[in-house]
C-alpha cells in the first residue's frame, strides 16, 4: 500500500508538469541580454557536439540556469563561471578531452564546449524511456553527478517502479539529503519547463524536449 507522504510529494512534482502540459501558467523569464551575444557561438558549439538538430534551447536554458550568463560569476559553494563547474570537474573534462585544452572555467567559449560534452557524456550513459526522460536524467545527472541518478535508478527500481522514467518515478526516490533532493528536482523541472520553451521561442535552435 503506498504511503500518504508519497502521494504528497507526487502530488507537489507532478501538478507544476500538468499545468505546463496544459497550457497554464509557467513564471514569468526574461532571457538575459546578454544572452544574445553567446546565441551564434553556442549554436555552433552545440551542433558540432550534437549535429545540426542540435537541442540549443536546452544548452540556452541551462546556462540561464546556472549561471544567468555571466561568465565571471562564482556561486558560494565554488562552482565557476558560465557554466557552473566545480574546479575538480573543470579539471576532469579537460583531461579525458584534451582537444578542449586547459580548463578554463570562466572563459565563456571554454565553458560553452565543455557544458555540451558534459552533457553528451552523461547522455550516452543514460538509458531513457524518450527524449524528455533522457534530458531529465541527464540534467540531474550534470547537477547532482551521474553516481546520485544511478543510485535514484536504484531504488526506483527497488520500489517497483520504472527506473527509465524520470517525472513521477525516479524523481521521487532518493536517499539525498533534503536540500540535495530539493535543488536537482527543481534544476530539472525549471530548465525543461519553464525556460527552455522561452529559448526555444524566441528562435534559439531546438525541437521541444518534453
Amino acid at each position: 500500500m503506498a504511503r500518504p507522504h508519497l502521494f504528497a510529494r507526487l502530488a507537489a512534482l507532478v501538478l507544476p508538469l500538468l499545468l505546463f502540459s496544459c497550457g497554464g501558467p509557467v513564471y514569468a523569464q526574461t532571457i538575459p541580454a546578454a544572452a544574445d551575444g553567446y546565441k551564434r557561438e553556442l549554436t555552433r558549439i552545440v551542433q558540432q557536439e550534437w549535429g545540426l538538430d542540435a537541442p540549443v534551447s536546452v544548452h540556452a536554458a541551462q546556462i540561464h540556469q546556472e549561471s544567468a550568463w555571466r561568465p565571471g560569476v562564482s556561486s558560494g559553494a565554488g562552482a565557476q563561471g558560465l557554466a557552473q563547474f566545480m574546479p575538480d570537474t573543470s579539471a576532469w573534462i579537460a583531461s579525458i578531452y584534451p582537444d578542449l585544452g586547459e580548463a578554463a572555467p570562466y572563459s565563456p567559449g571554454w565553458a560553452m564546449r565543455a557544458q555540451a560534452r558534459y552533457n553528451r557524456w552523461h547522455w550516452q550513459r543514460i538509458d531513457a524511456a524518450d527524449v524528455c526522460q533522457h534530458w531529465a536524467m541527464t540534467l540531474s545527472a550534470y547537477n547532482g553527478g551521474l553516481g546520485w541518478l544511478q543510485r535514484d535508478q536504484r531504488l526506483t527500481r527497488q520500489a517497483g517502479g520504472d527506473a527509465r522514467v524520470w517525472f513521477g518515478q525516479v524523481e521521487l526516490h532518493t536517499a539525498r539529503a533534503a536540500w540535495a533532493e530539493r535543488e536537482n528536482r527543481q534544476y530539472v523541472r525549471r530548465i525543461l519547463l519553464q525556460l527552455e520553451p522561452i529559448y526555444r521561442t524566441a528562435g534559439w535552435q531546438g525541437a521541444r524536449p518534453c
